[in-house]
């Protein structure tokens, strides 16, 4: 456990002593605040034009800070599809574009405690974003009474959905030494991701339940909308425990390679 405490020290350091991780911050605080406040807005103005057609009858309820979150968390999903390569891309292929590599494969650590550490330094990183988001988040508070359940539930659903692409975006930056490359890479297999719902939606029959089962979207989608199911959870960890295996299996393949 030290020694995985020592790496996730070490990378969080790395992340910080470069511009990577201002650069992510900062990007990740301004597309969040704006979308936040343009939903915000939206949202108001359909308020108000529900309660214009009224003609003085009794408006439609509707839930403003439950349609608030939800449209904001859907945007975050998005942002971080962006977002989440710049964390992963150079954790294993800068290591190998030094050769600094070699120092850690020859370190009195194992492979498992090697990656995870390099994956607990980037969940820890992505924590750090999502609690970025807990500003606007508490302004809800402050002019309504949200339901902080499905508040929960979405964080939760965030923080998976995340750490799952963390994991895959981990093994790709095993495949490569440059990490521009492994940023595109991840980005296009987290593209690809997506669009496996896109293409359940268009499909029918065996295959339309097939493709839904493989989205990491659907999950998602439950998360937001306050639904907890275990399927979902256990889909993600899944998805995380087959990036982390993959990176496992990469790094053993370093070793024989010498």
């Amino acid at each position: 456990m030290r020694n995985v405490l020592t790496i996730v020290g070490r990378e969080l350091r790395s992340y910080f002593v470069s511009p990577v991780a201002y650069v992510v911050l900062g990007v990740f605080v301004l597309l969040s605040g704006v979308f936040f406040q343009a939903i915000l807005v939206q949202t108001l103005q359909m308020v108000q034009t529900i309660q214009a057609q009224s003609f003085g009858g009794t408006p439609q309820p509707v839930d403003v800070p439950g349609e608030i979150s939800r449209q904001y968390f859907g945007t975050l999903g998005v942002i971080l599809l962006f977002m989440l390569p710049m964390i992963t891309m150079g954790l294993f292929s800068e290591e190998r574009k030094r050769g600094t590599i070699e120092l850690l494969l020859t370190a009195p650590v194992t492979d498992l405690q090697l990656v995870a550490g390099k994956f607990g330094a980037a969940v820890a990183f992505y924590a750090v974003l999502l609690g970025v988001t807990l500003a606007p988040i508490s302004t809800l508070f402050l002019y309504a009474d949200p339901a902080v359940g499905p508040l929960v539930t979405a964080y939760l659903g965030l923080f998976l959905y995340g750490a799952s692409l963390l994991a895959l975006g981990l093994f790709v930056s095993t495949l490569t030494e440059n990490q521009i490359a492994a940023g595109v890479m991840t980005f296009g297999l987290i593209l690809w991701l997506w669009i496996v719902d896109v293409l359940g939606g268009a499909a029918g029959g065996t295959m339309r339940a097939v493709l839904t089962r493989l989205s990491i979207l659907t999950p998602l989608g439950d998360f937001m909308n306050g639904v907890l199911a275990v399927s979902n959870l256990v889909f993600y960890m899944s998805l995380a425990a087959l990036g982390l295996f993959l990176t496992y299996r990469s790094i053993d393949a370093w070793r024989w390679k010498g």
